[in-house]
């Protein structure tokens, strides 16, 4: 299935899935530095407005609100896929938990740049493009 074809409400129980694994811990703590998600857009904000928009919202269903429990820092490759590397060398540098991303261009360029943090992405065809190895089994191929 292209991801243009998701309707929203898988897209947004895909992402309601891929932040409820996030350590139920840090809600309970007091950090001077909020949880960041560093948000690697394929395209433009006005592209990727919906597809950002069911991505805060599904964030805030499930108690993540930008600003006060988690900081969202958005960067758009504006299709050119050459940018996500320097895009994840920034993440990476800005030291974000996790970064999210969309499209395979940028998931497999920022895999090779990037490997201590956790990548969650919606792609298409993960295994055939080499991202994981398996659906079973999602460990990053090689």
């Amino acid at each position: 299935m292209q991801f243009d074809q998701l309707n929203r409400r898988e897209f947004i129980t895909l992402l309601g899935g891929a932040a409820a694994t996030w350590p139920l811990v840090a809600r309970g703590q007091q950090r001077a530095k909020l949880p960041t998600i560093g948000f690697l857009g394929a395209g433009t904000p006005s592209v990727e407005g919906q597809r950002v928009a069911a991505f805060v919202q599904r964030l805030r269903e499930l108690g993540w609100i930008d600003g006060r429990d988690v900081v969202i820092e958005y960067r758009w490759a504006e299709g050119r896929n050459e940018r996500s590397p320097e895009i994840a060398t920034e993440f990476a540098r800005l030291k974000v938990d996790v970064i999210f991303m969309l499209g395979t261009p940028p998931v497999i360029a920022a895999k090779q740049t990037i490997a201590v943090i956790p990548i969650v992405f919606l792609v298409s065809d993960p295994v055939g493009s080499g991202i994981v190895t398996s659906l079973a089994r999602p460990e990053p191929a090689t």
